[in-house]
């Protein structure tokens, strides 16, 4: 389990995104704010759901935005939560769970279906506005596992 305490702070530095050029949100979700798993098989789901929504949601943008820096900062989310996807699945099996693969959450897929029903002119605001929502949960999940998890 050790090995996932690890990869909690490995996962940090890409959750907050440096060099994203993300302004910080108001309101940060604080780790105890956030129901933090208490088993190292929910954190890895958890991550996997987390991790899973930043790709997806950012395919999504590459097809639908026409802003080149909303598609470079999605580009680099795609690449940074693959990264992050990969670690935690071999970090969990190396401690020997035997992880599944990543599947949304309800609340991820219903903020897929309201990002696919936004038209052109609000595509853009309602994917940066979900992904510093999407980051402020990911960093209290991280955090708070990395404090309180088993």
């Amino acid at each position: 389990m050790r090995y996932l305490l690890l990869l909690s702070a490995f996962a940090l530095p890409a959750c907050v995104g440096a060099g994203t050029n993300m302004p910080a949100a108001p309101g940060t979700m604080a780790a105890a704010d956030f129901e933090v798993p208490s088993s190292p098989s929910e954190y890895v789901a958890m991550a996997g759901a987390s991790d899973l929504y930043e790709i997806e949601s950012s395919r999504l943008a590459l097809q639908r935005s026409t802003d080149a820096q909303v598609q470079q900062f999605a580009r680099r989310m795609i690449d940074h939560h693959t990264e992050t996807t990969n670690a935690v699945m071999e970090a969990a099996r190396s401690a020997g769970l035997n992880p599944p693969a990543p599947q949304l959450m309800p609340m991820q897929r219903e903020m897929m279906d309201t990002l696919r029903s936004r038209d052109a002119a609000s595509f853009d605001g309602a994917y940066l506005s979900q992904q510093r929502r999407a980051h402020q949960m990911a960093l209290a999940l991280h955090s708070g596992f990395a404090e309180r998890g088993q």
